[in-house]
């Protein structure tokens, strides 16, 4: 008979989901010698092998495919039992999980601050990361609310918008392009453009902007976040295209410019994200509620 505890299924889920013994480590906050020793316990009661080690990466074998399967529809039945306990808790004392991608980080906390004022007994776990993981997190239902840009498609989603959300082109205070005014289009495909990665939002609303402008772009380094933009514009590497969201500090230093170009901003909105039909506790209507009742302008 399969004997495992609710820790052993957590583990093994963060090693499913991570194929990385160190990455569910970091997520459960635990040492790599404890997730090894729980999956080792979890191998032991199951009296098979659940991960096979090729070179230095690891894979579920196919009894480890099939039990991640029901372990994680136990787990999801934990998280619903959980929701009913917290909808008698009501508001006051119930938890918000909520994902938001890396560029939303930059107004969320404001937003959860005013939140919590409201309701000082809620507690809130804030989850911030980027586009491709926000879309496995809604698609393996892990997460009670998403604020991304553009929802997916392909998902059976409710997506409402709450926020405008425009892209602007950012370049060094001492650009030349930094004091003009209407900047034609066609001027841009002289510059080269860093970029976010593949499958972010931004990137992919550029790309769609620009495409069917008929104006094909330069683009130098491709990098992971806001910041490295940030800083390799400031450095002259460059122009960028980010949301005015992420910049409002950089214009008030004027360490950053943002060009008065011909048809810009790209205008974009943020959503408020969930599975349809998904049951939302108290402080998760709450907060969906909130968000949609603000007078929320786009920083700066």
């Amino acid at each position: 008979m399969l004997h495992f505890t609710l820790r052993q299924l957590r583990v093994f889920d963060a090693v499913a989901r991570h194929l990385s013994f160190s990455r569910a480590a970091q997520a459960l906050h635990l040492t790599q010698p404890a997730i090894s020793m729980q999956v080792k316990q979890l191998e032991e009661s199951a009296g098979l092998p659940l991960f096979e080690q090729l070179g230095k990466k690891i894979y579920l074998t196919e009894a480890g495919r099939e039990f991640h399967h029901y372990c994680r529809n136990i787990l999801q039945q934990l998280t619903e039992a959980e929701a009913v306990l917290d909808e008698l808790k009501g508001v006051e004392r119930g938890k918000l999980t909520i994902s938001v991608a890396s560029t939303a980080s930059y107004f969320t906390p404001q937003l959860l601050a005013r939140f919590c004022q409201r309701f000082p007994k809620a507690t809130v776990s804030l989850n911030v990361t980027n586009r491709e993981h926000l879309l496995q997190l809604l698609a393996h239902n892990e997460t009670d609310m998403v604020i991304m840009g553009r929802p997916p498609e392909g998902l059976d989603l409710e997506a409402v918008s709450f926020m405008g959300n425009p892209l602007v082109i950012i370049a060094p205070v001492s650009h030349p392009l930094a004091n003009a005014h209407d900047i034609p289009l066609s001027r841009l495909a002289e510059e080269t453009f860093l970029v976010r990665e593949q499958g972010s939002g931004t990137r992919i609303a550029m790309e769609r902007f620009f495409a069917d402008q008929g104006i094909h772009l330069t683009t130098g380094t491709e990098m992971s976040t806001n910041e490295a933009i940030k800083q390799a514009v400031q450095a002259g590497m460059g122009l960028g295209i980010l949301s005015l969201n992420t910049i409002a500090l950089e214009l008030e230093t004027k360490r950053l410019a943002v060009l008065n170009v011909q048809n810009f901003p790209i205008q974009r909105h943020w959503y408020v994200v969930h599975r349809k039909g998904k049951r939302l506790s108290p402080v998760t209507r709450a907060f969906k509620a909130f968000l949609l009742e603000q007078d929320v302008q786009p920083l700066p």
